[in-house]
């Protein structure tokens, strides 16, 4: 069964510092923070709701968990522990900073059957971090991921892409130590700069340029290859659509189908090579019913991509495939094994 998430915005409570890229009350659309009357409240509406509880996790993002007042964290933990055990709950999911992970703080979240901890790495490169005002440096999410493995909580890691001061090549060295901290899951963020941001500031000043869209597009298709192959779940690509963002963008890397346009891309790119490499010209694309807008692309991008190439093909359902599962003339498709560039722009709408 799918893993899903009861989720509970913590807003912006205890954050030690205000990092460059953040206005979080734009992100998660509330100023108003919650109390264990409304963890009751939400999980009960979401135990009527969801039939088989298993895979299902109470989750507190949207701050810094283990930084907020330690009564408030009890308090919140008490209340979503109720809904927890056997026919209920499978466990709570946290996210945190790395410098606020100790083992005094992993006793109590162990008590109180958290599962998952989700890190908010965004890079680990010190200069990329330093320049962006997070407060924590590579080492320190080091030494917490280590910490939380050891303890046994299942590891997830956010990072974010385009952050000022980083670039191509180092974004793919901060995914390549991501990959060697071997975390279970990683949410991919491509920055948006909102409006009363530090980088909204830059931005506006041209001490802050950011990557073409397209190329920004490009790194996380080959990022999200490099994950699956290393078997991390991407669980999480862009922001979630919302007016409040929407309304506050500044610039940066939002579109309310990002996802949809990375993993289009993966699988334009695996289409093009494999016809290249059989030296085909006529290609029937077998797909599942749902991945039929990913296959032909943002308003037929890729379509129009396979057709300037000087192909043909048929897109005919196959209802035996699971999503991303592609078959070509009859022969399989592992579209996350190829990687690389085509020379294609993706041009967001």
């Amino acid at each position: 069964m799918k893993h899903s998430n009861v989720s509970i915005f913590v807003t912006h409570v205890g954050c030690p510092h205000l990092c460059a890229f953040c206005n979080q009350r734009t992100i998660t659309g509330t100023a108003e923070i919650p109390h264990a009357d409304d963890v009751r409240r939400i999980c009960c509406q979401a135990y009527s709701q969801i039939a088989d509880k298993s895979q299902t996790e109470i989750a507190f993002f949207g701050g810094s968990f283990t930084a907020v007042p330690k009564d408030y964290m009890l308090e919140l933990l008490e209340a979503a522990n109720e809904f927890i055990g056997k026919d209920k709950f499978k466990g709570i999911r946290i996210s945190t900073r790395p410098d606020y992970i100790n083992e005094d703080v992993l006793d109590i979240l162990n008590k109180y059957n958290v599962t998952s901890i989700e890190l908010g790495a965004q890079s680990l490169c010190d200069e990329v971090l330093e320049a962006n005002e997070r407060g924590h440096s590579e080492n320190d999410v080091n030494n917490a991921c280590k910490l939380i493995k050891n303890y046994g909580f299942e590891l997830g890691l956010q990072m974010m892409v385009g952050l000022y001061k980083s670039s191509y090549e180092r974004e793919l060295e901060t995914m390549r130590k991501i990959i060697a901290l071997s975390p279970r899951t990683v949410r991919i963020y491509p920055v948006v700069v909102l409006e009363g941001t530090k980088l909204a500031q830059l931005y506006n000043n041209n001490e802050y340029k950011l990557m073409p869209f397209e190329t920004v597009v490009d790194l996380c298709a080959e990022m999200v290859c490099k994950f699956k192959n290393a078997e991390i779940d991407v669980i999480k690509l862009g922001l979630h659509s919302s007016e409040l963002v929407q309304n506050n963008v500044v610039a940066g890397y939002y579109h309310p189908a990002f996802s949809e346009l990375v993993y289009s891309r993966i699988i334009l790119t695996s289409i093009l090579k494999y016809a290249v490499d059989n030296k085909l010209k006529m290609l029937d694309i077998s797909i599942c019913n749902r991945d039929h807008s990913i296959v032909t692309g943002h308003k037929r991008s890729n379509l129009n991509a396979i057709e300037k190439a000087g192909l043909k093909c048929n897109i005919l359902s196959d209802n035996t495939l699971n999503r991303f599962e592609i078959k070509i003339n009859g022969d399989y498709l592992d579209v996350f094994k190829i990687t690389g560039d085509p020379g294609l722009q993706v041009i967001p709408g």
